[in-house]
């Protein structure tokens, strides 16, 4: 693909890029003042597009490597390894009169929300409302665009290393037209909900999914460890003291969690209940010099977690499900992709056989929790309902045609 050097404008170059045949003309920001000066000239567009690429397998929180930004006719790719700030750009997001477009958006949010605590307005994502018009979920970029647009782009770089530069005509050209199909993508979705009738059920998604990820941002996660089912409730204390420890280590190496302490490791020494030295050598696996080095601070986790009363230590998670509910679960489920494609929703966005146990569960009364995911909003319109009426014996599924690309229908029964 070939680049062409235009013009040096403000300390930032200029670029001219054909991926997959599709010009697109950017600008190639590397300083403070050219950022500035980018997001000055968009602040009014009606559509702000962006995508970031980053490293986050050697870190604690991933390292922004590069970002690309397509507003109306204006394009541009940042260096954030050349930038010492880019709150000028976040903040740009913050204004109500634009929509904010991403395609699998999880870490764009999560690094908006990082540098000024605050979501993008008017948030979209490609990802998720393809699913409520029937593509299928989650799909990849160049999926969308294939199905959506009938186009074709060109991928390569995908497992490049962000992080070194400069950056090859190749990387380039990948890079920049992560962001050249995005607007067409929204464009092209919306009319499809639009004609669907499904605008709410979009708004209602995308709120849902930012709610679930600034509390993510904001919750102690311990729970989400490895193993951790069996445990007692003064072992967890003794796990929840180890994550805590842990997680200030790793922050202030910027490594990974488990580089400091594998998930396995921690919940054997919680199962082990002892604040000994010599007996926390013993494990298998804390032998290495690097967690010698640490078993002092180890033991002292321990021991704080074995002093706490018996009332202060955290409560068993209520996971128990009954066998009933895991059979029926599993052939519900399948029921369920059947209900999604009729609908025209793609079942992968409409959760997991978890999901479907959590509401069995509901419906019988067995949990103490509010309400499942299946029991709220579009996705109990779409199946919810559906379910408690099998579950009620209100409906039976009977299989129609065979070969059928929809076989089952749901009918009701006989009074």
């Amino acid at each position: 693909m070939p680049l062409l050097f235009c013009f040096k404008w403000l300390n930032s170059y200029s670029f001219a890029i054909r991926p997959a045949g599709k010009r697109v003309k950017y600008e190639y920001i590397d300083t403070d003042e050219g950022l500035r000066d980018f997001c000055s000239h968009i602040t009014g567009a009606s559509s702000i597009a962006f995508d970031t690429e980053f490293v986050s397998e050697d870190r604690y929180f991933p390292q922004l490597c590069l970002l690309q930004i397509a507003a109306g006719e204006q394009r541009a790719i940042v260096d954030p390894l050349a930038i010492s700030d880019l709150k000028p750009f976040w903040q740009t997001l913050l204004c109500p009169e634009h929509v904010t477009i991403v395609h699998a958006g999880r870490e764009e949010f999560r690094f908006c929300l990082r540098a000024i605590g605050r979501r993008p307005a008017n948030w979209f994502d490609t990802q998720i409302a393809s699913g409520l018009v029937g593509v299928e979920y989650p799909a990849a970029y160049s999926t969308l665009i294939s199905k959506l647009l009938g186009k074709a782009v060109g991928k390569g770089e995908s497992r490049t290393n962000w992080r070194r530069r400069p950056l090859s005509k190749r990387q380039l050209a990948y890079a920049i037209q992560d962001v050249a199909y995005l607007e067409p993508l929204h464009h092209e979705i919306m009319s499809r909900l639009s004609a669907m009738g499904r605008h709410d059920w979009l708004e209602e998604e995308l709120a849902s999914w930012q709610d679930q990820l600034e509390v993510e941002e904001s919750t102690e996660r311990w729970r989400r460890v490895s193993g951790i089912s069996g445990l007692s409730r003064r072992q967890l204390a003794i796990l929840y003291e180890l994550w805590k420890w842990r997680e200030v280590h790793a922050q202030s190496r910027n490594v990974p969690s488990r580089r400091v302490l594998r998930d396995d490791l921690m919940v054997e020494l919680a199962r082990r209940g002892t604040a000994d030295p010599p007996h926390i050598r013993a494990l298998r696996g804390m032998d290495w010099k690097k967690h010698r080095q640490l078993i002092p601070e180890i033991a002292q986790c321990i021991s704080r977690a074995m002093e706490l009363p018996d009332d202060q230590c955290p409560r068993v998670s209520d996971t128990s499900v009954r066998p009933q509910f895991t059979l029926l679960g599993q052939f519900l489920a399948t029921a369920v992709k059947s209900m999604a494609r009729s609908a025209h929703v793609a079942p992968g966005l409409i959760g997991s056989v978890q999901d479907v146990r959590n509401l069995i569960a509901y419906h019988m009364g067995c949990t103490s929790g509010g309400k499942p995911a299946l029991a709220t909003g579009w996705r109990a319109e779409v199946v919810g309902q559906v379910i408690d009426r099998l579950l009620d014996g209100q409906l039976a599924i009977r299989i129609t045609d065979p070969t059928s690309e929809q076989p089952l229908a749901f009918e009701p029964t006989e009074p």
